[in-house]
């Protein structure tokens, strides 16, 4: 028996996941992937070692050739634990914050049926010189940038306009809590580099084209419904960002019962860190790690996001070091990316009056 996704801190005996499609950063699309557990296998994943053969192994073949890890030109991959899957393992468990066994251990296969980026984590694709077609080979610290480190080549400082697709929205939100959020969003990375968005109402001529796609939609990467991919977005300055249009977005968990809800404040975030040349991030915190969790949000810059993109435009002049404590004291639970500078100066104020009051 399955049962439907349900995300904890607990690991499931039975889970089911339909995966994505590949996303629209690869240089081929494979078939979908579902990766289904079950009590009956659970335990033999976590075993299986090299040269042993276990049915479903396939299927997790399937997701690290998707996501950047295994190379396979005829996309036919077999049930056994081969020295090329153990390398792609370690990869993956490194790329992503996870201890490194080479293994299908439980953190590793939660990991793998959690909701995340469309993007590949890995530079192991084929390079293709086609500009829709990036990959990750440049990186410093945990942050990585698109290969050459792309970024929007303005006068500093710069102004990048964005809109909404207007024929590609949804309508379990409203215009304004879409546009709301996305606000939020690009002012997080605006508060860091001298660049500023301005949102503008024709998608044709902005730089920055926002959009909800389901399935197929024209860029080789269709989305995979429910859960699986969430987004995906290209290098600068190339200026797409697709968010998955079957997803349940919500930009107030406490309104919305919906336990597969995906934080769109958070995604956008994300998103707006590849537009403007940021790739994954093996920090777990980061507003540039790959994944995201239902019911959770992750909207904070961490200091791992902040230095990657100030190596790409530089410091905002009015940024202020203090603003980067929110996402590493936190548990990045939408709280206002300024907070930690506000309390501290409140708290300030505060003894102030106390010490005037008791020389009074």
């Amino acid at each position: 028996m399955f049962l439907s996704l349900t995300y904890s801190f607990t690991f499931f005996f039975t889970l089911i996941l339909t995966s994505s499609s590949p996303s629209h950063i690869a240089t081929f699309t494979p078939p979908a992937t579902k990766i289904s557990i079950t009590s009956h296998n659970i335990q033999s994943l976590n075993k299986a070692d090299k040269g042993t053969k276990i049915a479903g192994i396939s299927q997790f073949k399937r997701y690290l050739h998707r996501f950047g890890y295994l190379q396979n030109n005829n996309n036919s991959f077999n049930d056994e634990f081969d020295v090329v899957l153990e390398s792609a393992l370690v990869r993956y468990q490194g790329n992503l914050g996870l201890q490194v066994t080479g293994k299908l251990d439980s953190d590793t296969v939660a990991q793998m049926i959690t909701p995340r980026c469309g993007d590949p984590d890995t530079n192991t694709r084929h390079q293709n010189h086609d500009q829709n077609h990036v990959h990750k080979v440049h990186s410093s610290k945990n942050f990585v940038f698109f290969p050459g480190k792309p970024r929007w080549s303005r006068s500093m400082p710069m102004t990048l306009t964005y809109a909404f697709s207007r024929e590609n929205m949804i309508h379990s939100l409203s215009m304004k809590d879409i546009r709301e959020a996305f606000r939020k969003a690009f002012l997080r990375w605006a508060s860091v580099i001298p660049v500023s968005f301005v949102e503008v109402s024709d998608s044709e001529v902005s730089d920055l084209k926002i959009g909800f796609y389901k399935g197929e939609h024209g860029d080789g990467e269709p989305f995979d419904g429910v859960l699986g991919v969430l987004a995906h977005s290209f290098s600068p300055e190339i200026g797409r960002l697709h968010l998955d249009a079957a997803e349940t977005w919500a930009v107030d968990f406490e309104a919305t019962v919906s336990e597969v809800a995906v934080d769109l404040e958070s995604v956008a975030t994300h998103e707006i860190g590849h537009l403007l040349g940021l790739s994954h991030s093996s920090v777990k915190d980061a507003v540039m790690y790959p994944s995201l969790r239902p019911q959770d949000k992750r909207a904070n810059l961490n200091i791992d996001d902040i230095k990657g993109v100030q190596s790409l435009y530089g410091s905002n002049p009015n940024f202020r070091s203090e603003w980067s404590l929110e996402s590493d004291m936190s548990a990045n639970k939408g709280s206002n990316f300024l907070k930690p500078f506000r309390l501290a100066s409140s708290l300030i104020i505060i003894i102030s009056l106390m010490h005037s009051l008791c020389t009074l």
